[in-house]
């Protein structure tokens, strides 16, 4: 079997023309590059945040510019700009690139070039670099996702917070190889605990006798798409539940999906080589995903 990814997206060839926002400049994307010295690429010292275009509008904006700033404080990092100007640079980018529509941005901010090739963030003197990465991007995901479970967990806040979306992804680097190796798409981490905490790159959900559970948010990435997911079955008197629960509880589940902000919902058919429910888009997933659509629309009509 093929191995899909949650990020899979329709070939599309205007991206190879797109234009780059590095630092203030908006480049070609054969001109954009960062140095070698950057601590980014030396350290994975920096922060990011995904976002979607939708009818001329990106989708969630101020929750996604709440995570930047406060991921950027929790790790004592000067953006450089406010953020009416990352706002700026992040819209001065898209109509570079003419864009209103199914589109994805990855905006990343570092603690910039180094004048030596060490941690000490001190070292660090030039400022932030800052890139936003725009491309045309329809997800192309041919079927339900499969998961194996992977002995690398979502780990305690004091070694590195899993909430924080920073560059140093090599923990859910390693799931995803782990998983691969055993014949699946993506990877389902478990928490310290030893309950079901989320994949990889998604934060994951199941649905069992028409209850909707998600883990209880203490060792997940802190996604704004299950956030969203979470407010909408509220609002629909859809019984939604943040709790710990095992594996036992996953194989034997109705339905499991997983949220982010580029599939938005992407249904699960297979963990463990155990199918789930009847291993296709399920009812609450499809319910979940109109509910979500329509939300789309009023936030970015």
């Amino acid at each position: 079997m093929t191995h899909v990814t949650t990020h899979q997206a329709q070939e599309d060839a205007r991206n190879e023309a797109i234009q780059i926002y590095v630092n203030g400049r908006i480049v070609p994307k054969a001109e954009a590059t960062v140095s070698v010295y950057d601590s980014g690429f030396m350290l994975g010292d920096g922060v990011w945040e995904g976002l979607r275009l939708y009818n001329g509008t990106w989708a969630f904006l101020d929750d996604h510019m709440d995570r930047l700033f406060e991921a950027a404080k929790a790790i004592d990092l000067d953006i450089g700009l406010d953020r009416a100007g990352v706002i700026s640079a992040l819209l001065d980018t898209q109509r570079a690139n003419v864009m209103t529509t199914d589109a994805h941005a990855r905006l990343m901010v570092t603690r910039g070039v180094k004048v030596r090739p060490f941690q000490h963030p001190n070292l660090s003197q030039s400022g932030p670099t800052m890139v936003i990465i725009i491309e045309h991007s329809k997800p192309s995901i041919p079927r339900p996702i499969s998961l194996a479970t992977v002995p690398h967990l979502r780990g305690l806040p004091m070694t590195q917070d899993p909430k924080l979306n920073s560059h140093s992804k090599l923990n859910c680097i390693l799931a995803c190889i782990a998983a691969q190796k055993a014949g699946a798409d993506e990877a389902l981490m478990l928490d310290v605990h030893g309950f079901v905490n989320t994949t990889n790159a998604c934060n994951f959900f199941i649905v069992r006798k028409g209850a909707v559970w998600t883990s209880t948010g203490d060792y997940c990435m802190n996604g704004i798409t299950r956030q969203k997911v979470i407010d909408l079955c509220r609002a629909s008197d859809i019984p939604i539940f943040e709790r710990n629960f095992s594996l036992v509880d996953t194989y034997g589940a109705d339905e499991a999906f997983l949220t982010g902000t580029f599939g938005a919902q992407t249904p699960v058919g297979i963990i463990d080589g155990r199918q789930i429910g009847t291993g296709q888009l399920g009812p609450m997933t499809t319910r979940i995903r109109a509910l979500y659509k329509d939300l789309i629309a009023r936030e970015c009509p």
